[in-house]
């Protein structure tokens, strides 16, 4: 009780124009509103859906938790709460990694496939992290970067050209539709975030900092739109499959 008094009385602190405090709050509230939508919408599917649904709401309740921690932080020190962010990166990527395996499940997809994404993902947020608050000087970010960069294009590559792609052709229908989706979220969606590393570290790039380009207010309105969309496309994908049965 003392914890959530005390994050009232930050809440009424916020200055009009804290756009990262902002972004963090209304970023916690959209979350906690989405996980709640895809935990009572569960039971409308049968379990295969039910599955994919259930981690769609995992993964916007993580965030949430997170960005009330984060948000609390950002309004008591003034600082990126970066440690916090990647932790909670590291907890909901693999999970938007896995929704590519169980859409695909239909198809054949083995477990291999799964394990691919979720290392590929787990390299491109380890070495992220290391450039952003590690070596965080010099070369650093951008040697670090650069790695974290080639680890997402392997994503993208795997979903895009690779053996998912094949899976969804060969399921079609609703799985086909819902893997395009998400393969456009991971191509478009997911670049935000090398435009918020960038603002926040130094490099060759860092004049984007100067155009006045915040890497918080990046980060969380990526988020956002990324992890409730996830989620989105797979509640989609379950509602048009269940009136094709």
């Amino acid at each position: 009780m003392e914890n959530f008094i005390t994050s009232i009385s930050l809440a009424t602190k916020m200055l009009s124009n804290d756009y990262v405090g902002f972004t963090f709050f209304v970023g916690c509230m959209a979350m906690m509103a989405a996980s709640a939508f895809f935990f009572f919408s569960m039971n409308d599917f049968d379990t295969k859906w039910k599955t994919s649904i259930l981690v769609s709401g995992l993964i916007t309740f993580i965030a949430a938790v997170h960005y009330w921690y984060m948000r609390d932080y950002w309004a008591t020190v003034g600082e990126s709460p970066t440690f916090f962010r990647y932790v909670d990166w590291v907890l909901t990527v693999p999970l938007m990694c896995v929704e590519f395996y169980l859409i695909l499940k239909v198809a054949g997809a083995k477990k291999s496939l799964m394990w691919k994404l979720i290392a590929a993902s787990i390299v491109m947020l380890v070495t992220g992290y290391f450039g952003e608050a590690v070596y965080n000087t010099g070369t650093g970010p951008a040697v670090w970067g650069l790695i974290s960069g080639l680890a997402y294009f392997y994503i993208v590559y795997e979903i895009w050209f690779g053996s998912a792609k094949k899976l969804a052709e060969q399921a079609g229908g609703a799985v086909l539709t819902a893997h395009k989706t998400l393969c456009w979220f991971v191509l478009v969606g997911w670049a935000i975030y090398p435009l918020g590393y960038m603002a926040g570290t130094p490099g060759w790039y860092e004049g984007l900092g100067n155009l006045g380009l915040n890497m918080d207010v990046i980060y969380n309105i990526g988020d956002a739109i990324n992890k409730i969309g996830f989620g989105l496309v797979v509640y989609g994908a379950a509602v048009a499959a269940k009136k094709t049965t």
